[in-house]
């Protein structure tokens, strides 16, 4: 159940997001939920294999570049699912940092509430 609220809160998210940050677009609900699955399972197997990659430039930055690797991420999925468009690399640096603070606001009030 827990699994299911947080895709359901990211879709959300990312429909939130794509209301903020122009050049980011999301048609519909239906391509949310998809990107957000699609962003799931992107972040959870290539995502760490490019944090451990880029470890030296991430420590230098002060961790700043996890920023850049979330923006490829996007990017990456922006390239797969039809519906979610994201226009230019400084929109996608913008849209990961929001989505980033969306996503820590969520998962504070996830685990606030969690018995």
């Amino acid at each position: 159940m827990y699994l299911l609220l947080r895709w359901l809160l990211n879709a959300l998210a990312l429909l939130l997001v794509a209301y903020v940050v122009p050049g980011f677009e999301v048609a519909s609900i239906y391509a949310a939920l998809i990107a957000a699955l699609i962003l799931g399972f992107v972040n959870a197997i290539i995502r760490p294999i490019l944090l451990l990659l880029t470890l030296p430039i991430t420590l230098l930055s002060l961790g700043l570049f996890s920023f850049v690797i979330n923006a490829l991420m996007l990017w990456f999925v922006a390239t797969i699912v039809k519906g979610f468009d994201l226009h230019g690399f400084g929109t996608a640096i913008l849209a990961a940092f929001l989505l980033w603070l969306v996503g820590f606001m969520t998962s504070a009030l996830l685990e606030t509430a969690r018995p």
